[in-house]
């Protein structure tokens, strides 16, 4: 991967997790780059983006702040997401309050302009980006 593209990527997810940008700028920044798709996995603390040539970077997330919740709720995935969408919920705040809903981690897909969210027993919420 070239170095300028892993330092964007890099940059990207750091000042996510600073709580410096909203999604819509990630997302933004990452289809700039050639990003095709990441996963986060809240149990192994990584996030993992891939290029559409088949390169991959996997990054660490910093320390989980809260436990994973053993029962998966679509309701309060779909509230986190609602106010990440309001711009009232950054993404500090969204890693707490989608693992507190049991969500153990979720894909990007920035190609297909949606995210699949996961619990731990292969439940799966799937949201749109707004149009």
């Amino acid at each position: 991967m070239e170095h300028a593209i892993e330092a964007i990527i890099r940059e990207t997810l750091n000042a996510s997790n600073e709580g410096r940008i909203h999604f819509g700028q990630v997302i933004g920044t990452l289809v700039s780059t050639g990003v095709e798709s990441y996963s986060v996995d809240y149990r192994t603390c990584r996030a993992t983006y891939y290029m559409p040539c088949g390169e991959t970077l996997a990054l660490e997330l910093g320390p989980q702040k809260v436990e994973i919740a053993e029962k998966f709720s679509s309701s309060g995935i779909k509230a986190a997401i609602l106010g990440a969408q309001r711009g009232e919920v950054m993404y500090p705040q969204f890693k707490q309050l989608s693992q507190a809903a049991g969500c153990v981690g979720y894909t990007v897909w920035l190609a297909g302009r949606h995210v699949s969210y996961f619990g731990r027993k292969g439940e799966t919420h799937v949201e749109h980006f707004p149009n």
